[in-house]
C-alpha cells in the first residue's frame, strides 16, 4: 500500500486546513486509517482516527472539536479537516493505515504515508 498526504502549509493561528491522504494499491475500506503528528523534539501522537466503515472517529484531546476526520471508500482518500488552527498544531501530519480493529499507537499501523507540514503562525 502507498500513501501519499499532502494539502499542509503555512497558516495563521485560527484559520483552517485540510489535508488529504491519498491510498493506492490494496483495497482501501479494509482498513483503520489514522492521522498522526510530530512536532520539532516532540514524540509522534495520535490525532484523528476513523474505523473501516466510517461509521466510529476517535481524536486526541488537544484536537476535539476543532479537528474532523472523513474517509471517502470510494476515491481511497482519507481527510483531515482542521478548524480553528493553533501555534501548538505546528508538526509534520502523517496518515496510516492497518488493518484490523482500530488502534491508537503509531506501531500498531502498518504503512504510513511521508507525511505533509503544517505551520501555524501567532
Amino acid at each position: 500500500v502507498q500513501l501519499q498526504a499532502s494539502g499542509g502549509g503555512l497558516v495563521q493561528a485560527g484559520d483552517s486546513l485540510r489535508l488529504s491522504c491519498a491510498a493506492s494499491g490494496r483495497t482501501f475500506s479494509g482498513y483503520s486509517m489514522s492521522w498522526f503528528r510530530q512536532g520539532p523534539g516532540k514524540e509522534r501522537e495520535f490525532v484523528a482516527g476513523i474505523t473501516r466503515s466510517g461509521g466510529r472517529t476517535y481524536y486526541g484531546d488537544s484536537v476535539e472539536g476543532r479537528f474532523t476526520v472523513s474517509r471517502d471508500n470510494a476515491k481511497n482518500t482519507l481527510y483531515l479537516q482542521m478548524n480553528s488552527l493553533k501555534p501548538e498544531d505546528t508538526a509534520v501530519y502523517f496518515c496510516a493505515l492497518r488493518y484490523g480493529v482500530f488502534a491508537f499507537r503509531p506501531v500498531q499501523y502498518y504503512f504510513w504515508g511521508q507525511g505533509t507540514q503544517v505551520t501555524v503562525s501567532s
